[in-house]
């Protein structure tokens, strides 16, 4: 499976912001979110989400249209998705 690939472009005591581009198909891979953070898509797309119990849900981004996380999330998130998606990932880190 093709992995993801992220750019950190801000990295500071407060925020982590990460652009992350997915090819179709391609996978971040295992994380835990360590802090609540924000998503704003790029492009939008369909995602399919793995959790911890090996369970499987889709999730639709919608361009420009951000939504929350919460700190201790753990998934992988695949693009199921025919084209490259990309989003920006704000962790808020206090």
């Amino acid at each position: 499976m093709t992995r993801a690939t992220g750019a950190v472009t801000v990295d500071d005591e407060r925020i982590r912001v990460t652009t992350w581009t997915l090819a179709a198909g391609a996978a971040i891979g295992w994380h835990r979110h360590d802090f609540d953070y924000v998503v704003v898509p790029v492009t939008g797309g369909t995602f399919k989400v793995v959790e911890p119990d090996g369970s499987e849900r889709t999730m639709e981004q919608v361009a420009g249209a951000p939504y929350v996380g919460t700190a201790g999330t753990e998934h992988d998130v695949v693009s199921a998705t025919d084209r490259e998606t990309i989003f920006v990932e704000i962790e808020l880190k206090r």
